[in-house]
């Protein structure tokens, strides 16, 4: 379809324009009219940055949610996103609301004053820092550095949110298991998932059918390890980004 209708721009997670790229090459296909990018939706690290770059695409990043919308932008001083100058952001300490101080990582929480749908202090889960002073590029709002992770341990793999209890339904369709992870990290500049899980009935058989889980709990693919009893740390934490 890119090839017949010689599209100029693309807008979607970073991860799938790399696959569609990923895939026009291995096809054989012309893709090259593609130029411009607007990414969202997932994590866009600097080397995945730089491989789309060096494939002839201008790609920017946005923040936002179904509820706002457009929260931030990137412009082409590439030194974090302004914010949207019809809202009012705020960085707090998680669970509190009490702002951080200036430079400190908190969550972000938005005021929108829009008449037919106004929002007041929505919390967003997402974690994010203030970058001092006015853009390069001219813009003076607000900036940030851009998305940071999740102010829980719910995080995006693959532009999906994985929650923790998503986690926990695992551990219930499969008595035999104890403590989970799930270690979220990056296999080239693709996302990738490992579930480690404690047991003391390991065979080739439970990971094939905690992997089917995994899958059919998460809609996404990933390795599954099965370690002994006391092996995983005794945190509380059920979700481990390590990107």
């Amino acid at each position: 379809m890119i090839e017949a209708y010689r599209p100029v721009g693309y807008s979607g997670t970073p991860d799938f324009l790399k696959i569609l790229l990923d895939a026009a090459a291995t096809a054989g296909r012309d893709v090259s009219s593609i130029k411009r990018a607007l990414v969202s939706g997932a994590a866009f690290p600097p080397s995945l940055q730089a491989e789309i770059k060096a494939r002839g695409i201008d790609a920017y990043q946005a923040f936002g949610t179904a509820d706002l919308g457009l929260i931030a932008f990137e412009t082409e001083a590439r030194e974090g996103m302004v914010v949207n100058e019809n809202l009012i952001m705020e960085i707090v300490k998680p669970g509190t609301g009490d702002p951080v101080a200036p430079g400190d990582v908190g969550e972000i929480v938005v005021t929108s004053l829009d008449a037919h749908h106004p929002w007041i202090r929505l919390a967003l889960g997402d974690l994010t820092a203030a970058l001092p002073g006015a853009s390069p590029c001219g813009r003076t709002n607000m900036r940030i550095k851009g998305w940071m992770g999740r102010a829980d341990q719910t995080t995006k793999v693959k532009g999906m949110f994985v929650r923790p209890e998503q986690v926990a339904e695992i551990g219930k369709r499969h008595p035999a298991l104890g403590r989970l992870r799930l270690v979220v990290t990056r296999q080239g500049e693709t996302d990738a998932m490992t579930l480690k899980a404690e047991t003391t009935a390991a065979s080739d058989a439970l990971r094939e059918e905690i992997a089917g889980t995994l899958r059919a709990v998460t809609k996404l693919g990933g390795s599954v390890e099965l370690v002994g009893p006391g092996a995983l740390p005794n945190d509380g934490k059920v979700i481990a980004d390590e990107r």
